[in-house]
């Protein structure tokens, strides 16, 4: 059963939805056509003609189906073609109320079913324009019939009956209009939501101040890599690197200046490191690159040609160019390693750059 569904539906979710609504509006009219067949029955309308008009019906909907099911609908703005099946089901219903005779009010709440099926898809606009065509289509065939079936369309009844959809039809556009502006406060606030989380997901895994990624989620990244390692025998690196000096610049120039170091050097860094590699800012001046599917020898280079951008980097603070330097420690995975021993090397690597003078690399043992 369930291949036959998808052969019937496809496996596109708005492909099926498109389709279900058009089995729907098509399993509505099929039961609009069994009414119609009663009547026949009870001699309330004539055969021939009502079994014509269940043929051209039924056949008219398969076509909206096929243009679904085929994709053909897609070119168009309304893919699923809400609007021209209640055109036609409605003109359907015109025929059929002249062709029931006594049991032409049974027409009316297969109308407002159709109407129903726009009231969440079509906009208030096509909805106008629906309801238009709907009264201007009902009045011509109610007037016609009047005029020319007197006896069997008394012309009392049948202005009845036409101002009773010329009072259904407008109140059907304003529930149209009602339930479009619903559903775009609707889509303005799941996309105000959206938004929200966007900046809170953001917010939680970037640092603030330079736009890196910040230490928490820096870890998950690390254990995510070190997972990865583990499974792939592979390895990785981790460098640690600090500003040399921030705080002289702090006192000299203050913490604006500080803080647009740090923003620069993030900045420049980011854009020569490997798309591969991920830089964090731990905290204050310290950062920490994670250097993916590398060796202490190759990431040596890589991290060596970073100090040496780095320190041709100049920071314009008023009509001062600062110039900042970094010193760092890298240290290789190794098997059978925690994380956190690999970053304590890389600190001791970094300690060690420290007290060599700053401004250099140092690769731990």
């Amino acid at each position: 059963m369930r291949p036959l569904v998808d052969a019937l539906l496809t496996h596109d979710p708005r492909e099926r939805e498109r389709l279900s609504q058009a089995l729907l509006a098509m399993a509505l009219l099929a039961a609009g056509v069994l009414a119609m067949h009663y009547f026949v029955a009870i001699g309330q309308a004539d055969a021939a003609a009502v079994w014509w008009w269940s043929a051209f019906t039924l056949a008219g909907m398969a076509v909206f189906f096929g243009l679904i099911r085929s994709g053909v609908s897609r070119r168009w703005r309304e893919p699923s073609l809400t609007v021209p099946q209640m055109v036609f089901a409605l003109s359907s219903g015109a025929v059929a109320y002249a062709l029931l005779g006594p049991g032409r009010g049974a027409v009316f709440p297969v109308v407002m079913t159709i109407l129903m099926f726009g009231l969440f898809v079509a906009t208030p606009g096509q909805m106008r324009w629906v309801s238009l065509y709907a009264v201007t289509l009902f009045g011509g065939v109610m007037a016609w019939c009047a005029w020319a079936l007197p006896l069997r369309y008394p012309p009392a009844i049948e202005l009845g009956h036409f101002l009773l959809v010329a009072t259904m039809m407008p109140a059907v556009s304003i529930l149209a209009a009602r339930l479009s502006a619903i559903r775009q406060r609707s889509r303005t606030h799941r996309a105000e939501l959206a938004q929200a989380l966007g900046r809170l997901r953001e917010q939680s895994t970037r640092d603030e101040l330079t736009g890196l990624i910040n230490r928490r989620h820096m870890q998950q990244l690390i254990e995510q890599e070190h997972q990865r390692c583990v499974r792939s025998g592979q390895t990785f690196c981790l460098a640690v690197l600090d500003i040399d000096h921030l705080r002289g610049i702090n006192e000299a120039h203050g913490h604006s200046a500080g803080d647009a170091v740090l923003r620069a050097l993030a900045q420049e860094a980011a854009r020569h490191v490997r798309v591969s590699d991920v830089l964090s800012r731990q905290a204050g001046d310290e950062f920490v690159l994670m250097m993916s599917d590398t060796r202490a020898a190759l990431a040596r280079g890589g991290l060596e040609r970073l100090h040496e951008k780095m320190s041709a980097l100049r920071i314009l603070q008023g009509s001062t160019a600062l110039v900042v330097t970094l010193s760092g420690g890298l240290a290789q995975h190794h098997a059978g390693e925690t994380v956190d021993q690999t970053l304590d090397r890389a600190h001791a690597a970094r300690a060690e750059a420290k007290a060599q003078g700053g401004n250099r690399i140092v690769v731990a043992a």
